[in-house]
């Protein structure tokens, strides 16, 4: 029997939707191919406007097959070298049971619990409380948490976050967004490419290298076939930025229910974010990784470019669905302050233990050490000496 959790209807309704969208980014790709074509065209013939549309549209018609193809050998290795990629840029390393019991304990309950077979745990050396789960298919899909959210985070909080993750893998949510993110990239490979080509030439200046004539009917098209060509490729990459939002934006509330659904425990999932809210800032991390993290705080112009809901949009929809409380926004001590070195204790397992500014002077034969009777009765210096034992004479009363 299939395990599920989350909203379902609303799960079945993105997973349409998400393909729909990564249809839309490879439409998007032979957007940037015709712009390739026209722009090359541009550069290429001194003729009327709508002789190089129709020049264009001819090249773009040979280049889709290999554009397709292309798409599809860059998605293949991302498909099996991402990981790598994502490890180096972020520095995460895997590890076992032994190295983090606690962890892995979490993380075995929740996949037990469900049947989901258990994703590799993956550490990240950073203070920034976040978390973010990777792969494409079951033998790689990963979670990686920071060593500063192990250290903030209660075990019920912890267990919130993992779920949280936990869902996305299971939503299918990880795969797409990372196919996502490849056809983006490729998007942004070809809009830089295009638009080095078209400030280089010299044609948005009226200058440029000398082309061939091809249409007698006319001529001075080239400028406007730069323009369209510009026009397009920035239009592609907008989208294509949009669409990697909202992949991510519409699936973090789907993921906090399956946390919740997953706990049954909504106050963990609320007191989690609220810790999460504003420290999660990973500083090695690209806005690709960023983009799969439970929050990711980088903002854009007026929202619009934000990958994540709010986190008060998020606590708000745990608070009328899931029956949280919202205890509002958390104040924790700075990573100095949590690692900052304490005066040493003056209170020993038996009471107060000799400092440095007690031994001022040799100590008197009769004098009682600080904290007064010790567990084996009197201080040991005014306590009688016994019998000689097998290393000399033992420390006091009867044999």
């Amino acid at each position: 029997m299939e395990h599920a959790y989350g909203l379902y209807t609303h799960i079945r309704a993105n997973k349409r939707r998400s393909i729909a969208l990564l249809v839309g980014l490879f439409g998007l790709a032979y957007v940037m191919v015709f712009a390739g074509a026209l722009a090359g065209e541009a550069l290429t013939w001194n003729a009327s406007l709508d002789w190089l549309l129709r020049r264009a549209g001819s090249d773009w018609v040979a280049a889709v097959p290999w554009a397709t193809l292309g798409t599809a050998l860059w998605i293949l290795i991302a498909y099996r070298f991402h990981q790598r990629l994502i490890d180096l840029v972020t520095g995460g390393y895997e590890v076992t049971r032994r190295e983090q019991p606690r962890l892995w304990d979490l993380l075995e309950t929740l996949c037990i619990s469900r049947g989901i077979t258990m994703p590799k745990l993956k550490i990240m050396d950073s203070d920034a409380l976040n978390a973010f789960a990777t792969g494409m298919n079951p033998q790689q899909f990963s979670i990686t948490v920071t060593q500063g959210l192990i250290q903030t985070l209660e075990d019920a909080e912890l267990e919130a976050v993992l779920g949280h993750e936990l869902t996305h893998i299971r939503n299918g949510d990880v795969r797409l967004l990372v196919i996502a993110v490849v056809i983006a990239g490729v998007i942004s490979f070809f809009a830089e490419l295009i638009v080095r080509i078209f400030f280089q030439s010299g044609l948005m200046w009226g200058g440029g290298r000398r082309r061939r004539d091809g249409d007698r009917r006319g001529s001075g098209g080239a400028l406007y076939a730069l323009l369209i060509a510009v026009a397009l490729v920035a239009t592609a990459w907008i989208l294509s930025i949009m669409i990697r939002f909202a992949l991510s934006r519409s699936r973090e509330y789907l993921a906090d229910a399956g946390s919740v659904e997953l706990t049954k425990n909504p106050d963990a999932m609320i007191m989690a974010l609220r810790k999460i809210e504003g420290r999660g800032d990973l500083a090695r991390a690209n806005s690709a990784i960023m983009e799969m993290c439970v929050d990711n705080p980088r903002e854009d112009f007026a929202d619009l470019f934000d990958t994540h809901p709010p986190i008060q949009s998020r606590i708000d929809a745990l608070v009328k669905f899931a029956g949280g409380r919202d205890p509002g926004p958390i104040e924790l001590p700075s990573p100095e302050e949590a690692t900052a070195p304490t005066e040493p204790s003056t209170a020993g397992p038996w009471g107060a233990s000799l400092t440095a500014s007690d031994a001022t002077g040799p100590l008197d034969a009769g004098a009682v050490l600080p904290g007064g009777p010790q567990p084996w009765g009197q201080n040991p210096r005014t306590e009688p000496l016994g019998p000689p034992g097998p290393w000399g004479p033992c420390q006091g009363g009867e044999p």
